[in-house]
């Protein structure tokens, strides 16, 4: 008989039923890692891993000999590890004291383990994408719709299978056409309650927000800032693309200004990355169904990936606070 622990998904490691000292085998992604410094002066690495079910953190000391291996492999590595479940301050936090890192020959060779690592949307991207189309389709105005379609043209592929963000919210495959195109349905529900909103105007901003997250992140199986996404961030990057392709359709001036700063304020507050305050009533309403989808989002996710043997989640740091997991009258 193999003395091999169990090989466990995330959501199976995170269940009450693994009692804790268990030892259990993962094959996981980096999906973040970083080198910090402990008080006493030495090195230790933050990790997150995680496959489609869900992600857990846990420390690697630097007098461990898996702490090389693992730091020089990086952010989207995938590993094959060996620990001991544990807990920190009510969080699956556990011991890991064999680690491997998969060669891309070694991914490839294992039938469906990309697919069993990389989160997807619950919604088909394919059908998310046409429904997509159909947004463009209904801004009027013919310049602001080529500006849209002249965007999206030029960064389509990327957009489809991008994520929305690295950790926050829909930071996973297709997450940022689903976030995006949630925020046009509830555009579309909502514009009659509002008649001093250009509806155009607020449609192109919310299909045209967030695309210079195409250009920000990076990464197949993790999600990391690119070199222009450190240094300009996606609301500048989402400008330029805007500015671009709206002098390219003519876009009269007025509505091109106007547009430009739906995309510089959408994040709300300075703190969150806007660039400035929203000051249109359009700029106004597309921050606002921003931070809507975004919050509906983590908890949406937290919901699909919920253990059905406990009432709250772990903290969520985009709410503040756990969350109440099990359904009304449950």
């Amino acid at each position: 008989m193999s003395d091999a622990p169990p090989l466990l998904t995330v959501r199976e490691l995170k269940s009450p039923e693994l009692h804790a000292g268990a030892p259990f085998a993962a094959v996981l992604v980096v999906k973040k890692l970083q080198v910090k410094t402990a008080s006493n002066g030495n090195p230790f690495l933050s990790l997150e891993l995680g496959d489609r079910g869900g992600s857990f953190s846990c420390t690697l000391f630097g007098d461990s000999p898996l702490f090389d291996p693992i730091k020089n492999a990086g952010d989207g590595a995938v590993v094959r590890i060996e620990g001991r479940s544990d807990s920190f301050q009510g969080r699956f936090s556990p011991k890991i004291f064999k680690a491997a890192v998969l060669s891309e020959e070694q991914i490839a060779a294992e039938p469906g383990l990309v697919d069993a690592l990389v989160e997807l949307p619950p919604e088909n991207g394919a059908e998310l994408w046409a429904e997509f189309q159909t947004f463009i389709d209904l801004i009027r105005h013919d310049e602001l719709r080529m500006t849209v379609r002249g965007v999206f043209e030029e960064i389509g592929e990327a957009f489809r299978y991008a994520p929305a963000a690295v950790a926050m919210h829909h930071a996973y495959r297709h997450g940022l056409l689903e976030h995006t195109l949630h925020m046009a349905r509830a555009c579309r529900a909502l514009l009659p309650l509002y008649l001093e909103v250009d509806p155009d105007l607020a449609l192109a901003g919310i299909l045209l927000h967030d695309t210079g997250k195409t250009i920000e992140y990076e990464g197949t199986l993790a999600t990391k800032r690119s070199r222009r996404g450190i240094l300009q961030g996606h609301v500048v990057l989402g400008y330029q693309l805007a500015r671009k392709h709206g002098i390219k359709a003519r876009l009269d001036p007025e509505r091109l200004e106007r547009l430009e700063h739906i995309i510089l304020s959408h994040q709300g507050e300075p703190e969150w990355g806007a660039a400035i305050y929203a000051a249109t009533a359009e700029a106004v309403f597309v921050s606002m169904i921003d931070n809507l989808d975004a919050k509906m989002g983590m908890v949406q996710r937290t919901l699909r990936q919920a253990d059905p043997a406990q009432e709250f989640s772990e903290r969520l740091p985009g709410l503040n606070t756990v969350l109440l997991t099990r359904p009304v009258g449950a």
